[in-house]
């Protein structure tokens, strides 16, 4: 009987000892692969006890291993190990790979990888070939595995072929027919170029059957007696005019200069001259207000020569025509000098072909949306072409000449207000008419991407610009404490700051809520420094205070949050990562991180930031006003209380809402009603033209005459200042 119980005893010890290698063999985790219990049905489980014989340690664990992946002992895994065999030759990495990508890199199979993972926090069970591997953990599987690496140079990305749209090669002069010149009026504002504008359009309206300009669109048609067609441009101006000569565009003909006979030449008529001789446009002067008794056309003349603007009277070839815009004296004088001067210069254009044309002005238009007012160059524009100008594009739905009149077609030379546009294109734009839509998508995605590209380069140029002079910077700034310690240092920033460390949160909120803390990181001095630059130029702190709490190179760290933690700020990373735990502990203390590439972008998430610490303004919308007709009081107990009998003149008065008393414009009282009565019945409404009784949640004595507002308050948000010039 003891014999019987010590071979138990004996078989239970060996199936104890079986089973602690099988527990130990499945919490390593080898190929990815977990130990799985198996049944056999050759040998269930509880033959064991019956038939310990048959249960030899090296045959349970095949058994319980036949149907899965052979697991690796510790004994396996050291000799595994050994055999890495040590590379001299280099392995090239990137950020980002995959593990197939990693293996085929270095040479070997997928499951060396995964051995190598071994060394790593990584989970093997979620990964597969295809899963992705960083940087850090990359270098990490190449050193294991004896090999040193190199990291691979960045592709250059391929050149985006251009499919912008351009200009048609000249055409030929055969084509070409007469068109109307197109005239700029230029000068200074106070010698009558808006009242030469108003009276050239009101002539053109006497001269219509039914006339009235409904709206102004910046470019308008006259058409003289003998048949002539001359077109005005209003909106160029000085900004405008200069805008259209740096892109290029010839759209005026002519210029108008006016100047007045009693002032002379004043620092913008030297300006409007000087934009004139820029273009290569021919000139007419036109000498206003000579009607008044002080104007001396002459002594224009006379200052004009000292700006190379010599008078046919003076052996030049500049034509001088004196008028008076206010009466409309020789203003068909100088319509024809313009029409005989076009005739000189022999305008033509080609009017068959792809249509080309110039924005003029640009709005958008509640009814019709965006919309261009154009002066076409070439071509001839219908409805459904298909526009392009700048980044944005149209499908011509509808045009309208200078008085609204819907109209088919529009000729070189004539102006004419175009509605289709996606987007509000800006003045001076060139535009071009392509094949089709699909062809207007390439041209302003083209556009797009060239502009993007032009605004990285001046962002590269403005860190290396910078990037000496801030490092000199630093490093004064580095040596006043370089016989410090790194105790010492901190000790220094410790006392610089400890006043906010030490605040109670409630102070400190008080303290941070008109102030931007923020946290700076950035992949290379030279970036964090051409941030600092952009940030130096803020210069709202009356509205909102920016204060840079720390900047650094490196990803974002716990210490960054820690900081903003306690300066309740925000962390702004510019080509650094944040990983997951930073981010997760991040959304637990409630800390923004923003992680940019582009400086711009930073930028603008900034003044966003800025624009939500600012405090909401009030605004007070007017809902009802009334006026007081008479006064009396009622008896509640042993008060008197003052009631006001008022008529309501506009919109309605709302017992819920906030109320104003108003006496010689002046407002004496604000709160709210304590009663509202309509023929002795209270109400919550009086309507306009209702009367009613009130009164006031205070005792104030009413005057006939006063006004009494019933307002609501709303909060706008504040926008901030700051124009960091992008």
């Amino acid at each position: 009987m003891n014999r019987g119980l010590i071979l138990k005893f004996e078989n239970l010890v060996q199936l104890r000892g079986a089973c602690r290698q099988l527990r130990t063999l499945s919490y390593r985790k080898v190929y990815r692969a977990q130990w799985k219990p198996v049944q056999s049905s050759a040998h269930p489980v509880w033959s064991v006890l019956l038939y310990p014989q048959f249960w030899q340690k090296d045959k349970l664990i095949s058994s319980a291993l036949s149907q899965h992946r052979h697991l690796a002992t510790k004994e396996e895994t050291k000799k595994k190990k050994k055999k890495i065999p040590l590379t001299k030759g280099e392995v090239e990495i990137r950020q980002k790979m995959t593990i197939e990508e990693l293996a085929r890199a270095m040479g070997k199979d997928v499951d060396h990888i995964y051995e190598a993972l071994l060394y790593t926090d990584i989970d093997l069970d979620s990964l597969e070939p295809d899963s992705i591997l960083y940087e850090d953990h990359i270098k990490l599987v190449v050193k294991k595995s004896g090999m040193k690496y190199r990291s691979a140079k960045l592709k250059e990305e391929k050149e985006r072929e251009n499919t912008d749209a351009v200009k048609r090669p000249p055409a030929d002069p055969a084509v070409l027919t007469p068109r109307p010149p197109v005239v700029t009026i230029l000068g200074h504002v106070d010698h009558g170029k808006t009242t030469l504008l108003d009276s050239l359009r009101k002539t053109q309206v006497a001269s219509m059957e039914a006339g009235g300009i409904t709206q102004h669109i910046g470019a308008f048609l006259v058409l003289l007696p003998s048949g002539e067609k001359i077109t005005f441009l209003d909106t160029p101006g000085h900004a405008a005019f200069s805008a259209m000569r740096a892109r290029g565009t010839h759209v005026t003909d002519i210029v108008i200069l006016v100047v007045a006979a009693e002032d002379g030449v004043m620092q913008q008529t030297v300006e409007s001259i000087q934009h004139t001789k820029n273009a290569g446009v021919p000139l007419i002067l036109a000498i206003n207000k000579c009607d008044k008794p002080e104007a001396d056309p002459e002594r224009v003349k006379k200052e004009l020569l000292a700006h190379d603007v010599v008078c046919e009277e003076f052996g030049g070839d500049v034509q001088a025509v004196n008028i008076s815009a206010l009466k409309g004296e020789n203003l068909m004088v100088l319509a024809e000098a313009t029409v005989a001067l076009a005739e000189m210069l022999e305008l033509k254009a080609d009017s068959t072909g792809l249509v080309e044309g110039t924005v003029i002005e640009s709005r958008k238009d509640k009814g019709k949306g965006p919309v261009t007012t154009a002066i076409i160059q070439r071509g001839t524009l219908r409805k459904g072409c298909v526009l392009v100008a700048g980044k944005t594009w149209a499908k011509v739905r509808f045009m309208f000449d200078e008085n609204g009149k819907a109209v088919d077609e529009a000729s070189p030379g004539i102006p004419v207000e175009i509605m289709g546009w996606k987007e509000v294109p800006s003045a001076g734009d060139e535009i071009l008419e392509v094949e089709s839509e699909q062809r207007a998508h390439e041209v302003v995605a083209w556009r797009t991407y060239v502009e993007q590209q032009e605004r990285m380069k001046k962002d590269v140029e403005v860190i290396e610009a910078k990037q000496k002079e801030h490092r000199m910077e630093y490093e004064k700034k580095q040596q006043k404490l370089a016989h410090l310690t790194w105790r010492q240092k901190k000790a220094v920033l410790y006392k610089a700051n400890k006043h906010l460390m030490f605040s109670k949160p409630k102070e400190r909120t008080e303290m941070d809520k008109n102030v931007l803390s923020v946290i700076v990181k950035g992949d290379v001095d030279g970036s964090v420094e051409a941030i600092l630059n952009i940030l130096d130029s803020y210069d709202a702190a009356d509205e909102c205070k920016l204060d840079i709490v720390h900047f650094g190179m490196g990803d974002i760290s716990e210490t960054d949050l820690s900081l903003a933690e306690a300066f309740n700020g925000v962390v702004f990373g510019f080509n650094v990562k944040a990983n997951e735990s930073i981010k997760q502990l991040a959304a637990k203390k409630g800390i923004k991180i923003k992680l940019h590439n582009i400086i711009y972008k930073l930028v603008e998430d900034l003044k966003d930031e800025l624009n939500s610490r600012l405090p909401p303004s009030v605004v007070e919308n007017t809902i009802g006003e009334a006026s007081v007709l008479n006064i009396f009081s009622v008896t509640v107990g042993k008060n008197k209380i003052p009631v006001a009998g008022c008529r309501v003149q506009k919109g309605l008065l709302d017992k819920k809402m906030k109320f104003k008393l108003i006496r010689n414009r002046d407002v004496i009282w604000r709160g709210s009603l304590s009663s509202l009565k309509h023929h002795k019945d209270d109400v919550q409404v009086i309507k306009t033209g209702m009367d009613c009784g009130l009164s006031l949640d205070t005792y104030i004595e009413f005057n006939i005459g006063d006004e009494i507002i019933c307002y609501e308050e709303k909060e706008v948000q504040q926008t901030t200042s700051w124009d960091p010039g992008f």
